[in-house]
């Protein structure tokens, strides 16, 4: 979303802050439960976690999600079926590689890492497709028309 290069990346990086905030919350919720330190520890927390997130998502996931949605979808394809598309695509893969992060950082570099990591997909996969479907990217992208709103074009 975006016209510019200055609005692509903020749209970027709007995206990719509400899904690891999401994301660290309900991980923090998961595995700590609901008390007075959540958010202590989510702003501890969530700088390292949106580092990470932010490099994947701007030079590996978005690009290669991009060129994988576009050689199926045709130019006129609705816009919602792209969204939709696009969304899915860098949920599915992003969920694969945080969780290897996520794994290793609470696991270490240990074979206990790889026991926990399908079932550390699993429970990011089916918290983080809703929450960027439902919630992130609608409200990223009621945010973002607001800041900038469609250009239109008198003929």
């Amino acid at each position: 979303m975006g016209e510019t290069k200055l609005q692509k990346n903020l749209f970027t990086v709007m995206m990719c802050f509400g899904m690891v905030f999401g994301m660290t919350l309900y991980n923090i919720i998961l595995h700590n439960g609901f008390s007075a330190g959540v958010f202590t520890l989510l702003v501890k927390e969530i700088w390292l976690v949106f580092i990470v997130a932010f490099i994947l998502d701007y030079f590996v996931v978005g690009p290669i999600a991009k060129k994988q949605v576009f050689s199926i979808l045709k130019p006129e394809t609705k816009k919602v079926i792209v969204i939709l598309s696009l969304s899915t695509t860098m949920v599915v893969s992003m969920v694969l590689l945080m969780s290897i992060f996520g794994s290793v950082l609470t696991q270490g570099f240990t074979l206990n890492a790889l026991k926990v990591y399908p079932k550390t997909v699993m429970l990011n996969f089916a918290a983080a497709l809703p929450l960027n479907l439902l919630i992130v990217s609608p409200v990223v992208r009621m945010v973002f028309v607001k800041i900038f709103p469609p250009q239109t074009v008198n003929s």
